[in-house]
């Protein structure tokens, strides 16, 4: 953002890159689908995600003219938002398997498997890029291991609908 000029291999572009590479596996599983709770959730977590890109390709000194320009931040509503879907979800206690979840019952399942363990390896890279930055917002983190935990749970969901699993 504002025009910095940032090597590749950055750990901030490592970051944000992660994000979109998240955001794109998110948009397979939401072209897809035909579900609409499980597209709407995507189509939402993609617009957050998008703020925490934006966010993480922000220098820490670029961060109030961020905010100034009518840019957002990671917030806790985003982390308590999903934490309710998740919430909401594990009322169903048929969604959890008594063995390990494998991957690929459906493409869509599939998908946010893909997607759970994308968000799990950007909250690694990202959780690396964050040691030592006083000024690296915590939600970034808690709002992305929610997102993954929300991923594994719309895949069982997912499975769950399936004609395939009736």
């Amino acid at each position: 953002m504002y025009g910095r000029r940032l090597s590749k291999a950055d750990p901030r572009v490592d970051a944000y890159g992660c994000i979109d590479e998240l955001t794109s596996v998110l948009g397979l599983a939401r072209s897809i689908s035909t579900d609409k709770f499980l597209s709407d959730e995507i189509f939402a977590a993609q617009k957050d995600l998008i703020v925490v890109m934006g966010e993480l390709a922000t220098a820490s000194g670029d961060q109030e003219r961020y905010i100034k320009d009518g840019f957002h931040v990671t917030r806790v509503e985003m982390v308590d938002r999903i934490t309710a879907v998740i919430s909401d979800l594990e009322k169903d206690k048929s969604l959890y398997p008594k063995d390990w979840a494998i991957p690929g019952e459906t493409a869509v399942s599939a998908a946010f498997d893909f997607a759970r363990v994308t968000c799990r390896r950007a909250e690694r890279h990202i959780a690396a890029f964050s040691v030592g930055d006083k000024d690296f917002n915590p939600e970034i983190l808690r709002y992305l291991n929610r997102l993954s935990d929300l991923c594994w749970v719309l895949a069982r969901y997912a499975e769950k609908k399936s004609p395939a699993s009736s």
